[in-house]
């Protein structure tokens, strides 16, 4: 209440001097000298100052959408942001500025610089800009850009992002009538093989039976002279000579078959197992009976090794995955 009081003294001795000023009367000196110790006493009426907390917009970092950069800055005309959107490995500096221009017929000056404030070629990639922080000039504004580089996890994982994208489109653009087209030539290709090696797998295969008659022969032949040698010795063990005398002659029997053995290996380089030896012998026969045939082993293999690789190949491209199929369901077998 009595500040209340105060105030309200203070109010009704200005109005009493605005009026006696209007009516062209004057007051005491008493009076004055109150109304002087009331201003000073509650002081006079200040000046009210507007801030605002927005600094001038002169820093602008590029941003990332849909897997490329894209530049918002403001035109001096227009008085708001325009987006640019950045092509690093199609774009040049001259390209950037030109948009900028066409955007924004008011730019007058429009330059590139770096950090330090030196001019940046026009035949600049974009690329090579956004590698670091640079600077671009508008009329009398400088505006200061942050580039996130190319180590950003954002431009990394939009760049892999529209890879993906672009590695699909293609697959389902183009995918089905290449692997169609690529299935026709394969199955044409197995079809000309095929035919090639037709009479080739008939004189192939008799020239394998009579191989393999010839090897069987010589095995049989083995075990017929193995068998006879052991019956000569116990003949002449038993009936002709005593074990004294046939004792020497059955240790160098022995050691001459070792010698065998051994030149063998020498001859071979490999050790005398029966199946080895059978397989031997068979391609020993096999080689020979087809030189008398006129059958020609390395066409009929170059044959069998395009065949292979045909039939794979078509194994490969009818596969789910490559067809982007689902897969079957694997049955147990039982």
């Amino acid at each position: 209440m009595i500040w209340f009081s105060r105030v309200t003294k203070l109010h009704y001795g200005v109005l009493r001097c605005s009026l006696s000023s209007a009516s062209g009367k004057s007051y005491s000196a008493i009076q004055v000298p109150y109304l002087s110790r009331q201003w000073c006493r509650y002081g006079a009426p200040r000046p009210v100052h507007y801030y605002s907390t927005l600094p001038p917009a002169t820093d602008i970092s590029v941003q990332y959408k849909y897997g490329r950069p894209v530049l918002s800055l403001p035109l001096p005309s227009r008085s708001e942001l325009c987006q640019f959107s950045l092509r690093p490995m199609l774009m040049t500096v001259t390209d950037l500025l030109s948009d900028i221009q066409r955007e924004d017929p008011g730019v007058a000056i429009a330059a590139v610089l770096n950090t330090d404030g030196e001019r940046v070629c026009t035949t600049t990639s974009i690329d090579t800009v956004l590698n670091q922080d640079f600077q671009i000039l508008i009329n009398s504004t400088i505006y200061r850009i942050h580039s996130p580089g190319r180590e950003s996890p954002e431009h990394s994982t939009s760049i892999d992002d529209m890879k993906t994208v672009v590695h699909m489109l293609q697959s389902a653009l183009n995918l089905p009538e290449h692997q169609l087209l690529r299935q026709t030539q394969l199955l044409r290709r197995l079809d000309t093989l095929k035919q090639e090696l037709g009479p080739l797998e008939l004189v192939r295969a008799q020239v394998a039976r009579r191989a393999e008659s010839q090897s069987m022969r010589v095995e049989w032949a083995v075990v017929a002279f193995l068998a006879l040698q052991g019956s000569f010795l116990g003949y002449l063990t038993w009936f002709v000579f005593a074990w004294d005398v046939m004792e020497p002659v059955t240790y160098f029997i022995t050691y001459a078959t070792s010698m065998g053995f051994l030149g063998y290996y020498i001859l071979t380089k490999q050790e005398l197992l029966y199946p080895d030896a059978k397989d031997r012998q068979f391609l020993h026969f096999f080689h020979k009976r087809a030189a008398m045939e006129h059958f020609d082993i390395h066409r009929y293999n170059a044959l069998r090794d395009q065949l292979a690789t045909v039939e794979s190949d078509l194994k490969r491209l009818r596969n789910p995955i490559q067809l982007q199929l689902p897969v079957n369901n694997i049955q147990p077998s039982n």
